[in-house]
């Protein structure tokens, strides 16, 4: 069983709950049903982790990409995976990543970065992820990753996340198994790559890559490392609902220990075949995948044409169509269950910290037949719905523009809200020392700098790309938009993130509001933020 224990519990530095929060808490708890296992968190976080709609851009800096990909996996991932290992196994409340932030730094801050914690999740379902399945399917089933319009992205993107939000309702005991089948198609998709790779460098040999290749540079760090940061979060995800696993404080570490090394072949296998199959100047942060996959696959059945221009396209016949088709559902199928799995774990934070006083207590609902957040939810679909129908008339159907856009208001924001996540471990080690932690990482200082200062930066060089040497321009400009339309590309990103801050403040001011109105007094908390000490 889980060793969970209420939040105050674990914080010395406040007041207990009030009694009307005690009770809320208690009620909504109570719904809550235990179906996490250990191999079920281990799929969760496969799914969370790895995903498809970066590796066509990992692939446009050439071998470099894979240089920056390795540095990553041992200073960002590695570091920040024992960060969280850390609280997931000695805090494991329901709504684990807004848990720790409140325990840490107060309501406020847990409100504010709690909201851009699930925000986020809607807004790249709505936008990236959509894109990434519609180029999938068009590269195997239409003319191309280029041929998207209006209608196919409203065709394909309504249902795409209304089924995320249906799947997302039911219960773990069937959500898991979503998860799961994603993983799943995770490890087919990327065992065929790797053998229609194999087959077409027998055939045709590769193109080559030196080993000069491979030097990393800084403007493929900063086109680079946020997307990379980005793909490499997520170890947290299943302590948001960490009163639903059967024993969170021994599963949480070994299933993140698990997926580290999963994650880290995951992306870089691929990255390797698509360098060796196609050409960096052929790739696109959009269909780069599918397009290496498609030219692969020539050697069930197909041919290679090579244009006057010296552009590369790719036809499938026979088994090799048949293997595409496949290859294309696949595609679909991994961003589908990248976008629920998310959409699974950040709605539970949101219902947590709004039962908790830091958001509408009408959010902070769990149903009692699901023992799931219904309300918030269908908020996400709500807003992922909104963002898809913003960004498809914004770029007027231009799915290069809509997945870079929503890409980095997407990776802006999850960096955003581990400023507030990973030092938590730091700050609650120092204040609640008797705490058990079945799991101590080493280092903790070094590893909160490493992981933060990662963050900050990359966080910067997302909203202003290349800031400090050549702002958006030459290699550091965005793919699909020009030098003209940097102030376009930074009101994308900035508008959103000040109002993301302003309904963070709202949701914590409406919490207050919720409890006064109950008569309840104030606990020190929930007045702001309290003294370290």
């Amino acid at each position: 069983m889980s060793t969970s224990t209420s939040t105050d519990q674990h914080d010395p530095g406040q007041a207990p709950e009030t009694a009307t929060e005690a009770a809320t808490a208690t009620a909504e708890k109570a719904k809550l049903q235990r179906h996490f296992g250990r191999a079920d968190i281990f799929f969760f976080l496969v799914c969370t982790l790895f995903g498809i709609d970066g590796l066509g851009t990992l692939a446009t800096q050439g071998g470099a990409g894979f240089s920056w990909l390795l540095v990553c996996l041992v200073l960002f991932a590695v570091p920040s995976a024992m960060i969280l290992a850390e609280l997931g196994a000695a805090y494991t409340d329901e709504g684990g990543p807004y848990v720790w932030t409140r325990m840490a730094f107060g309501r406020a801050a847990g409100a504010v970065n709690n909201f851009f914690y699930w925000v986020t999740n809607p807004v790249w379902m709505g936008g990236t992820l959509v894109a990434t399945a519609a180029s999938g399917l068009l590269v195997f089933f239409g003319t191309g990753g280029d041929a998207t319009s209006k209608a196919l992205l409203y065709g394909l993107g309504i249902p795409f996340i209304w089924a995320g939000v249906l799947f997302a309702v039911l219960s773990f005991r069937v959500g898991k198994w979503i998860a799961t089948i994603g993983a799943y198609a995770r490890f087919a998709l990327m065992g065929l790559f790797l053998v229609v790779i194999a087959l077409y460098a027998a055939q045709h040999g590769v193109h080559g890559i030196g080993a000069g290749d491979f030097a990393p540079s800084y403007s493929s760090f900063v086109a680079l490392v946020p997307l990379i940061l980005f793909s490499m979060v997520g170890f947290e995800l299943p302590s948001a609902a960490g009163e639903e696993m059967e024993n969170a404080a021994e599963d949480v570490p070994a299933g993140i220990a698990k997926s580290v090394i999963t994650t880290g072949l995951l992306y870089g296998l691929p990255v390797l075949g698509i360098l060796l199959v196609l050409p960096a100047d052929q790739a696109t942060g959009l269909a780069g995948f599918p397009d290496a996959l498609k030219q692969a696959l020539t050697v069930l059945g197909g041919e290679v044409h090579t244009g006057a221009d010296g552009t590369v396209t790719s036809t499938l016949s026979g088994l090799g169509l048949v293997a595409g088709w496949a290859m294309g559902i696949l595609i679909a199928l991994v961003a589908f269950t990248s976008g629920l799995t998310w959409i699974m774990g950040s709605d539970r934070t949101l219902a947590v910290s709004c039962y908790d006083g830091a958001g509408p207590r009408s959010l902070g609902v769990f149903s009692s037949r699901f023992g799931t957040p219904l309300r918030v939810n269908v908020l996400s679909g709500l807003v992922s719905t909104v963002v898809l129908v913003a960004t498809v008339e914004i770029t007027s159907g231009d799915a290069y523009k809509l997945f870079t856009a929503a890409l980095s208001l997407a990776i802006s924001t999850t960096l955003i809200s581990y400023l507030g996540i990973f030092p938590a471990a730091l700050v609650l080690r120092r204040r609640d020392p008797d705490t058990p932690r079945p799991y101590r990482a080493p280092a903790l200082p070094l590893l909160t700098f490493l992981s933060c200062a990662a963050i900050v930066f990359c966080t910067v060089q997302v909203l202003f790309p290349g800031l400090g040497d050549s702002w958006f321009a030459g290699d550091y400009l965005p793919e699909q938009w020009t030098h003209g339309e940097r102030y376009t590309f930074l009101l994308t990103e900035l508008v959103p993130l000040v109002l993301f801050v302003a309904l963070g403040l709202w949701f914590w001011w409406a919490g207050r509001a919720h409890t006064r109105r109950l008569g309840a007094p104030l606990s020190p908390v929930e007045q702001g933020p309290h003294p370290a000490g």
